[in-house]
């Protein structure tokens, strides 16, 4: 929203008022999150900003925590079990959350609309409810308490992501490329990936970012599914902050927090390189 030489009075003091606004939110939103980086380079085993470390003296700060965290072997197993975990769990989310946008694209599919609402349901019901729903499920079937089921059920978790992605990528897809490759004798298989998959490929990668993410930063399903061998790096936080209060979560959190960074940088861009690709002038 930019001012124009015409606006009136009034909306020009909106224009700053909302401009005043969104900074707040802005700030109200990130302060939290930011706070914590410097906290975790804190020389004591609290939580508090030391009179050291605002006066800026650098006896006030060190990496013990982080050095904690690569060394601690129950921080490192629950990192080496969240390594494991989520790339499994994102292949499986971004290759059947790819296939089914491909399907649900076509016009003749019928009851697309129920199909795609049940797809991308996991979104929409509560986390705490899934996670009992399939505790019980993965009893019955013996894969609680197992890595497959940690990773079946982050799947499930991320494929919304991705179907909602590449179904966007697909509303700018020509299907007479389609046509042409069969024409001049392509299969639907090398159609797929010479034609198809290239133009979309932003929006595989986008929902398979978001699909990384969910299952990276998940911990409500693993406490109900996983065991103590599964044990990931949210739940290692978790059990952190309540059993005992460790400034080594912190170092944790920085590290997180600058692994989502890189991520959505990246996510950026995927999309503007989208939008060039479909023609569009990236926002």
């Amino acid at each position: 929203m930019e001012l124009q030489p015409y606006d009136s009075t009034l909306e020009k003091i909106w224009h700053y008022a909302f401009m005043v606004i969104c900074g707040l939110i802005f700030f109200f939103l990130i302060f939290p999150i930011l706070v914590i980086i410097p906290l975790s380079f804190n020389a004591t085993d609290f939580f508090t900003f030391t009179p050291e470390m605002l006066s800026l003296d650098p006896a006030g700060y060190s990496f013990k925590h982080y050095m904690d965290f690569f060394t601690n072997p129950d921080w490192q197993q629950a990192l080496w079990n969240s390594v494991i975990i989520a790339p499994m769990a994102t292949l499986l989310a971004t290759s059947f959350g790819t296939l089914a946008a491909i399907g649900l694209a076509r016009s003749h599919v019928p009851f697309r609309g129920a199909i795609m609402a049940i797809l991308i349901s996991p979104m929409i019901v509560p986390l705490i409810i899934s996670a009992a729903g399939m505790y019980f499920f993965y009893s019955r079937v013996g894969l609680q308490g197992t890595y497959w089921g940690v990773v079946l059920a982050h799947a499930v978790l991320g494929t919304p992501f991705v179907i909602i992605t590449v179904t966007a990528t697909l509303v700018g897809f020509d299907r007479s490329l389609e046509r042409a490759a069969a024409s001049l004798g392509a299969n639907p298989v090398i159609t797929f990936f010479k034609v198809q998959m290239p133009l979309i490929l932003p929006g595989v990668i986008s929902g398979a970012l978001f699909a990384f993410i969910t299952s990276f930063d998940e911990v409500v399903v693993v406490l109900f599914l996983g065991s103590a061998s599964q044990k990931t790096l949210p739940w290692q936080m978790f059990t952190g902050l309540r059993e005992q209060i460790s400034p080594t979560i912190l170092a944790v959190a920085s590290i997180l927090v600058t692994l989502s960074v890189i991520l959505l940088t990246f996510l950026e861009i995927m999309r503007r390189r989208s939008e060039r690709q479909r023609g569009m002038s990236p926002s």
